[in-house]
């Protein structure tokens, strides 16, 4: 620093260089993670998606066999 305790313009464009050079790195960072992020949300969909036609396809059965069940009671009574 300059003798009456105000930073040059050098120093200046120092520091402002080094907190460039930190938010850089910062915001490649939580791009990296927000890359693995998005990755782990598209397979949680993918699954999700999977579980509900799984969901809908036992749905189906259940109402077949509750359909049978009723004809079968329909049909000693």
């Amino acid at each position: 620093m300059a003798g009456n305790g105000k930073r040059n313009i050098d120093e200046r464009l120092d520091a402002l260089t080094m907190n460039l050079e930190l938010l850089s790195h910062s915001v490649e960072a939580h791009d990296r993670q927000i890359d693995k992020l998005t990755d782990a949300v598209t397979k949680l969909v993918a699954v999700t998606n999977e579980d509900a036609t799984a969901i809908r396809t036992l749905a189906r059965l259940a109402e077949a066999h509750e359909s049978r069940i009723a004809d079968l009671e329909d049909s000693r009574g």
